[in-house]
């Protein structure tokens, strides 16, 4: 079964796959996988380069991604420039880590922008993260040491909840503490994901929480 986990910046999103994982699913990690494909030496981290000058480069020859988030996440032509050189690199290398998983796993993708890129129909079941915007405003402030007009930029550039719940077949509230959301997580283990049916397809419709 393939699952396409999404949720906005701050709703979560890593705390559900870590708990999918410790379930025994497989999780692709779209931004670790960002990160390899841009790796110091790689032909994604060159075109880059290219596209955007050598100031986005830090003092080892590795990409700056503060330095670069700053710039794409401000400028929508330019973060359009980024994404056509990066996504292809994480859809292909993406698609090597899945097709090494045994037959019969669930493998859970770990995508932020599933829903700004039309993702939804490639996964069997689609889960989004939500929280309330003053929640993730403040994880951002304290996780990640953004102040709160950084952090609703970065919200702001990116789908909104109502983009998200239109493509979402199981929707998981973490506006509450993070027992709360495993209890949502193990429901829909147990409930969905766990038990997909022989031929491998996920259960039926009316099986799923949220």
């Amino acid at each position: 079964m393939r699952v396409g986990l999404t949720g906005g910046i701050g709703a979560g999103k890593s705390a559900v796959a870590a708990r999918l994982a410790e379930h025994g699913a497989v999780v692709i990690d779209a931004d670790a996988v960002a990160r390899d494909v841009v790796a110091p030496g790689s032909p994604g981290l060159a075109a880059i380069v290219e596209a955007f000058g050598t100031d986005l480069l830090d003092r080892d020859g590795g990409l700056d991604r503060g330095a670069l988030g700053e710039v794409v996440f401000a400028d929508e032509a330019a973060r359009s420039r980024l994404n056509a050189i990066v996504h292809p690199l994480v859809a292909a290398r993406s698609a090597e880590l899945a097709a090494a998983v045994p037959p019969g796993r669930v493998v859970v993708h770990d995508v932020p922008l599933l829903v700004e890129n039309g993702l939804a129909p490639a996964y069997d079941v689609v889960v989004v993260v939500l929280a309330d915007p003053e929640v993730r405003v403040r994880r951002l402030r304290e996780t990640r040491g953004m102040s709160a007009e950084q952090a609703r930029s970065r919200m702001a550039a990116q789908a909104t909840d109502e983009q998200r719940r239109a493509v979402a077949d199981v929707v998981l509230d973490n506006s509450g503490t993070l027992a709360q959301l495993q209890a949502q997580v193990d429901a829909l283990w147990t409930q969905r994901l766990g038990r997909p049916t022989r031929d491998g397809r996920p259960p039926h419709e009316g099986d799923k929480p949220g």
